[in-house]
């Protein structure tokens, strides 16, 4: 069935052909295999992300901690130390998922997380903002490649409408993290403080970033590779998850004729629908940037202390029936455009509502939880819709996911200077930025659907002439290449 490289390429076989014949959508076996594939990603894949996401903002709890007193951190500084790690992570994303591409996913996304752990805990040793920033530009090199990562893997393994609520239980990783650090941060630093003559801030810092590199020794025996690579499923399993994902019209990751690193990157940058998603991204991610700020944000509502960490739950449990709630409903409908429409049009009501009330700190806060939810909503399902639209070849959505993931983060480079402390308590520069960022992001979803109806995509006609240009023959010239199966819109 297979040749020497069957470890590395999927190719058409008698077990696929045989699946193609008597495939139906929603069939038993297929169900049976996607619970099965179900029980080994998203639990994992959740795990890593919590993971990634406390290691990369337990620097709001640990500078709220002590940490800000202790380096004698200005409010500059502290944004020049946020900004380090997200250019180094917007730099190394396309690459990173141009390898992913290539490699063992197990064995890659596990890698990362155990680096990223080592980073991590070294912060807890600097002494003062400029190793900090050193430290954590060297942490963004080594989480720029999870998250696109985890977003091409996903879309290598689902179909689309099954995509959007694996991802959302991922997603809310962000969420739980966001909860587990503020309620973690107040338990490390009030208790730990001096421990062993360390400050608590520092325990915190540690402690998070040995717990990922321990949770990596483990996770890369659970991960599967692609689907016709991997070894714990049987011959039939791995052409029937291949098979249904080119039904859906996706291309399969691991694919025999794929196109080489230049071509995928002249796809993906060619590409109009990609750079209308980088906009939205960057937008929805620069107003993401206040998940930053949260502890600050509370703690000027008359909170304070560790009372101020435990007070971030709530902002975050919103934040996580949001996430879920959209992303489900965004499947179940088959629409990603109006749910993220109506996600941020939440988020935009709610931050002119933060701004106007001047006498109720609880009023303020209940609006504050429900501005994040629908931040929190809005950029995974702006993320989600790259592979929904960008489906052929796979080495271009795995590209395209991170050129939009990279670009857009890259919105947080100028986003960590959107809250100077200098405009507190009611930051009102930050809360208008933002508005309009939702906005924003809100309009442009629908522009985008209004283009896709206009100009709906044509498959892998679509990239057609930059494969030609260095695989085809004259006389395949005029082959043509089969549509995808639907506008994706």
């Amino acid at each position: 069935m297979h040749d020497k490289n069957s470890s590395q390429e999927w190719h058409e076989s008698s077990e696929m052909r045989d699946i193609a014949a008597k495939y139906v959508p929603g069939s038993d076996a297929e169900k049976a295999l996607v619970r099965k594939i179900d029980k080994r990603i998203v639990p994992t894949v959740w795990v890593l992300y919590t993971l990634s996401y406390l290691d990369r903002a337990n620097i709001g709890n640990a500078k709220v901690g002590g940490m800000e007193k202790a380096l004698g951190l200005t409010s500059e500084q502290y944004s020049v130390v946020l900004l380090v790690f997200f250019i180094s992570y917007v730099l190394f994303e396309i690459p990173s998922n141009m390898i992913l591409s290539r490699v063992r996913p197990s064995l890659y996304l596990s890698g990362l997380c155990f680096i990223w752990g080592c980073i991590a805990a070294s912060m807890g040793a600097v002494k003062n903002w400029q190793e900090l920033a050193g430290v954590r530009f060297a942490l963004g090199v080594a989480e720029a490649g999870f998250a696109p990562g985890i977003a091409f893997y996903l879309s290598s393994w689902y179909k689309r409408t099954e995509l959007a609520q694996r991802y959302s239980i991922y997603y809310t990783a962000t969420a739980i993290s966001g909860a587990f650090s503020g309620l973690l941060a107040g338990v490390i630093t009030e208790h730990l403080k001096l421990a062993r003559g360390i400050e608590g801030w520092r325990w915190l810092l540690i402690i998070e970033g040995v717990a990922s590199s321990f949770a990596a020794l483990f996770t890369w025996m659970i991960l599967p590779d692609w689907p016709a690579t991997t070894k714990w499923l049987t011959p039939e399993e791995r052409a029937l998850a291949a098979y249904r994902l080119k039904a859906d019209g996706i291309a399969v990751a691991g694919d025999k004729q794929k196109p080489s690193h230049s071509e995928a990157l002249k796809m993906a940058f060619g590409d109009w629908r990609t750079w209308m998603l980088v906009v939205m991204y960057m937008l929805a991610t620069g107003a993401q940037t206040i998940q930053y700020f949260i502890p600050t944000l509370v703690s000027q509502l008359g909170y304070s202390g560790y009372h101020a960490q435990f007070m971030t739950i709530p902002v975050y449990a919103t934040a996580f029936v949001c996430i879920l709630t959209f992303c489900f409903a965004s499947d179940w409908k088959k629409d990603r455009p109006t749910f993220i429409t109506i996600a941020a049009l939440l988020s935009c009501v709610c931050f002119i509502i933060i701004v106007s009330i001047t006498s109720s700190n609880v009023a303020k806060f209940v609006f504050l939880c429900f501005a994040v939810g629908g931040i929190y909503a809005a950029c995974p399902l702006t993320l989600l819709w790259v592979s929904w639209i960008i489906d052929h070849p796979a080495e271009k959505r795995a590209v395209a996911i991170a050129l939009v993931n990279g670009l857009g983060n890259s919105a947080s480079i100028y986003g960590s200077f959107l809250w100077p402390s200098k405009t507190g308590p009611r930051y009102i520069q930050g809360f208008a930025v933002t508005t309009v960022f939702v906005f924003l992001v809100a309009f442009l979803a629908q522009v985008n659907r209004y283009l896709l109806a206009k100009y709906p995509a044509r498959g892998l006609n679509d990239d057609e002439s930059v494969m030609r240009q260095s695989t085809s023959t004259p006389n395949e010239k005029d082959r043509s290449v089969s549509p995808s199966v639907d506008n994706k819109v």
